[in-house]
């Protein structure tokens, strides 16, 4: 484990913000997340999660969680599948423009688990926590970000 997660208590809220488009890949990453947090000492109770319509709503849902001023952390997670149009890229740079401007806007770490896969088979392997388990290492960055700010929060 991380050695920056292992010196947390387990007394942080965190939102994640899951997207019901692509609901067997966002589901596994939900999971791979959630036995991630739980392990490294987060109440389930702490964990609050919410359905949005798909990755293109994540940063609205994201920016309402942060400025409710309840959460330590948000967590994003989605799917997006490449297809035969643009649409794929509009989504994917969007998205993680917003989820990025969300954190920086309201001071609340946003941790990014949205996958942007070239077909169905990769964003299953990356997803599945028994395999790439992408929602761990989400889980794992939203814990580092709520370390760090409190290790610099120390020191200042």
């Amino acid at each position: 484990m991380n050695s920056v997660v292992s010196r947390m208590s387990g007394d942080h809220r965190i939102a994640i913000a899951v997207a019901r488009f692509n609901p067997s890949i966002t589901d596994s990453l939900f999971e791979g997340c959630r036995a991630t947090l739980v392990e490294s000492g987060v109440a389930e109770s702490s964990l609050h999660r919410v359905s949005v319509p798909g990755a293109w709503e994540l940063p609205l849902a994201c920016r309402w969680l942060a400025e409710s001023g309840q959460y330590d952390a948000v967590i994003a997670i989605g799917a997006v599948i490449r297809g035969e149009t643009a649409h794929f890229d509009f989504i994917c740079a969007e998205c993680a423009r917003g989820l990025q401007q969300v954190g920086l806007d309201t001071d609340v770490p946003v941790a990014f688990g949205v996958l942007t896969a070239e077909n169905g088979e990769q964003a299953q392997e990356r997803a599945d926590p028994a395999r790439k388990n992408k929602g761990r290492e989400v889980a794992l960055a939203a814990l580092d970000m709520i370390a760090l700010r409190a290790e610099i929060e120390r020191v200042t």
